[in-house]
């Protein structure tokens, strides 16, 4: 495993590449694996207000007193 290592780190810097340490790695795909959970979280409370404000657009019409008539009359 470690030749194996060695090669690749080898290998990335003749083509010029930033080599990071597998605890960096580690923390990185920590980091990304917690934006994916804080993304299901918003995209779930995105679905739920649209159904309530769909919901609520329904009912708007319902809970709308009539407006007067200009001349007072209905």
């Amino acid at each position: 495993m470690e030749a194996a290592d060695a090669e690749g780190g080898r290998e990335a810097v003749r083509v010029d590449d930033a080599v990071i340490g597998a605890a960096r790695v580690r923390q990185l795909e920590e980091r990304i694996r917690e934006l994916e959970r804080l993304l299901g979280r918003k995209t779930l409370e995105v679905e739920i207000l649209k159904g309530g404000a769909r919901r609520g657009a329904g009912k708007k019409s319902l809970l709308r007193w009539p407006s007067p008539e200009p001349d007072g009359s209905r």
